[in-house]
């Protein structure tokens, strides 16, 4: 895949751009002046794989969090400014690796000037994160007026924040500069993004705003951070569920790897279900991806390229035969257990598990 190029630089110790692998971030719910809930939740998201945090940032109490937070996290804290520009500069003097502004509503150059002095003198990224809801409705009306269509109006309107914003901030000598131009739309999301990468060299941070549920959002997420990552858009991503952080990160690593842009360690394959299944397939489908999940986030390697779970023994092992290691159950409650098609290990359910784990390893 040919990646979009753009500029590079490092978000704290995490290098962002077209020369570096995609990453992945995720934003924490906690109140960040709650500094020790927050880190807990930080530490919890690191260990599945997040790799960037953002933190809301709207007043004092949240600062002096944030100067714990950023002294003890893990992974590097992006500091999410909406309305109030100078909490951008006390979030940079408490140590956050970088800020994200609202270009719909931080507009005034005279607000950003002290912003981007402060991440000159600190060295510290600036995301300019423009949202379809934030937008003056005048942007999107003037367009409609002069004959777009709604979608393509809200897309032109987002590009056109996102670009003022950024000439802003490369006039005061801010050249680190990443964007996001988000709507709750698929087909606007896309529209603007893609007309956004043909415009610049920025690195591009892919989110659909407001996707909804898990079984919603990330089915909408997909469907949008899928064709731009084909397309070789995209830098850091992240999948806004209404749920747990945690959902966000493992539904972005599995986009990722889907699209080839993260190679799977490993891939998790499982069959559907038919009238031949013998044994509760979408149980033991969790359990062998809670397995890897817990293997993975306890720093374990696991040394298979493809793990099937397949749904009896008789069809199950010859489709999965490409699987390094794939599990199966029988209707008597036995599991077996093969390699390339073949099988190797034929027991009980609970003593199946726990030989299947051992495999994993080696």
């Amino acid at each position: 895949m040919i990646r979009r190029p753009t500029r590079n630089f490092k978000v704290g110790t995490v290098p962002v751009g077209s020369v570096h692998p995609v990453t992945v971030q995720s934003m924490c719910n906690t109140p960040t002046a709650d500094a020790a809930a927050t880190l807990e939740q930080i530490r919890s998201l690191a260990s599945l794989g997040c790799e960037i945090i953002r933190v809301s940032v709207d007043n004092p109490a949240d600062v002096g969090g944030l100067r714990e937070i950023c002294s003890n996290s893990p992974i590097p804290v992006v500091a999410d400014i909406q309305f109030a520009a100078e909490m951008a500069v006390a979030a940079m003097d408490a140590g956050c690796h970088a800020v994200r502004l609202n270009p719909g509503i931080v507009r005034n150059m005279e607000t950003l000037e002290p912003v981007a002095a402060k991440a000159l003198q600190r060295n510290v990224p600036v995301r300019v994160g423009a949202n379809a809801g934030s937008l003056p409705r005048y942007e999107i009306e003037k367009r409609i007026a002069a004959g777009m269509n709604h979608d393509d109006a809200v897309a032109e309107a987002l590009c056109s924040a996102a670009l003022t914003q950024c000439d802003a901030l490369e006039k005061c000598g801010v050249r680190n500069i990443k964007v996001a131009l988000k709507c709750s739309s698929v087909p606007v999301t896309l529209k603007a993004c893609r007309k956004f990468a043909g415009m610049t060299d920025y690195p591009m941070h892919l989110g659909l705003t407001e996707a909804g549920t898990p079984a919603r959002g990330v089915v909408k997420s997909a469907a949008v951070l899928g064709a731009l990552l084909l397309d070789g858009i995209g830098d850091t991503i992240r999948i806004s569920l209404t749920g747990k952080p945690e959902d966000e990160v493992l539904a972005a690593q599995r986009i990722l790897e889907s699209c080839g842009v993260r190679e799977a360690a490993p891939e998790i394959v499982s069959c559907p279900t038919c009238g031949r299944t013998e044994i509760d397939l979408i149980a033991l489908a969790e359990h062998v991806e809670k397995v890897v999940c817990e293997l993975k986030a306890a720093g374990r390697k696991i040394p298979h390229r493809k793990i099937a779970v397949m749904g009896c023994p008789v069809n199950g092992p010859g489709e999965a035969r490409d699987a390094d290691l794939g599990i199966a159950g029988t209707r008597t409650g036995q599991l077996i257990i093969f390699r390339g098609g073949q099988v190797v290990l034929s027991c009980g359910y609970e003593e199946g598990l726990a030989r299947f784990t051992e495999m994993l390893l080696g």
